[in-house]
């Protein structure tokens, strides 16, 4: 019975039954997300000062 599960496992995890791999074509950055990830610099630059000034006041 295991030689038959091991004979299953090496038959399943083939290399010819694996399907190629494709690389994925980068997409264009839309102004909608370059917006976006502006807003969210600038809140991460003002946020950062903010805990700067929190943490300095000891």
């Amino acid at each position: 019975m295991r030689c038959l599960t091991v004979f299953f496992a090496v038959l399943i995890a083939s290399p010819s039954l694996a399907k190629s791999f494709d690389r994925p074509i980068p997409q264009a950055q839309s102004a909608t997300a370059e917006f976006w990830y502006a807003l969210a610099c600038l809140a991460l630059i003002v946020s950062m000062i903010a805990v700067q000034r929190l943490v300095s006041r000891r």
